[in-house]
């Protein structure tokens, strides 16, 4: 059992201190300081301004979106300028997606904790707020496959991996000519050049007597 238990650390050890691994456990860093950033402001929101569920969405959302950029791009080891194209705007497109999601995950908090006879004060605070960290939680492996595999993915790698393929040619070679192609000419000279000597017959001498 011990034994067992061992090699399912040495397994889930391994695992994490792959690329992969580091990744996610950065990602996780990066997923727990944007939704600190989005509960508190869900929490000022709701409960000091009295903010109505989509408002109080919306600011706390694209909040907390703002963090996770400028955090991913450090998980991911993006350095420099960002790719506008590549990064930013898919970035946000996939933000915008994932705040309908939180959006209407607010809209069911407000609700619940109405329901619940909570219509102002902390309780109605918490009924939101743990209804939103459910939603949270259920888009965070979403965004870490979207993330990794799509709009971090390591693009000099693919290239390489494309460009090393069973149908490149190497830098400074070119493709080995068919034999068919190969000049008459060249094919001559290429050859070995061996005359064959064939001896040549001599008449009969008749005897003279």
């Amino acid at each position: 059992m011990a034994l067992a238990q061992n090699r399912l650390a040495a397994a889930a050890w391994q695992k994490l201190r792959s690329k992969v691994g580091v990744r996610f456990t950065r990602f996780v860093v990066v997923a727990v300081a944007s939704l600190a950033t989005s509960e508190i402001l869900l929490s000022v929101c709701n409960g000091v301004f009295h903010m109505t569920s989509t408002p109080a969405a919306l600011i706390s959302t694209f909040s907390g979106a703002a963090v996770s950029y400028v955090l991913s791009r450090w998980a991911w080891e993006r350095k420099g300028r960002p790719d506008v194209l590549r990064e930013t705007v898919p970035f946000w497109v996939i933000s915008s997606m994932v705040w309908v999601i939180l959006w209407l995950a607010t809209k069911l908090g407000y609700h619940m904790a109405s329901w619940l006879g909570y219509h102002h004060g902390i309780k109605h605070v918490l009924v939101v707020d743990l209804v939103y960290l459910a939603a949270n939680v259920v888009t965070f492996a979403l965004r870490f496959v979207i993330f990794h595999y799509v709009l971090f993915a390591d693009r000099t790698t693919a290239a390489r991996a494309a460009a090393t393929g069973p149908d490149s040619v190497p830098p400074g070679t070119r493709e080995a000519e068919a034999p068919g192609d190969v000049p008459a000419a060249t094919a001559a000279e290429a050859a070995p050049s061996v005359t064959a000597k064939t001896p040549v017959a001599q008449p009969a001498r008749a005897d003279q007597s």
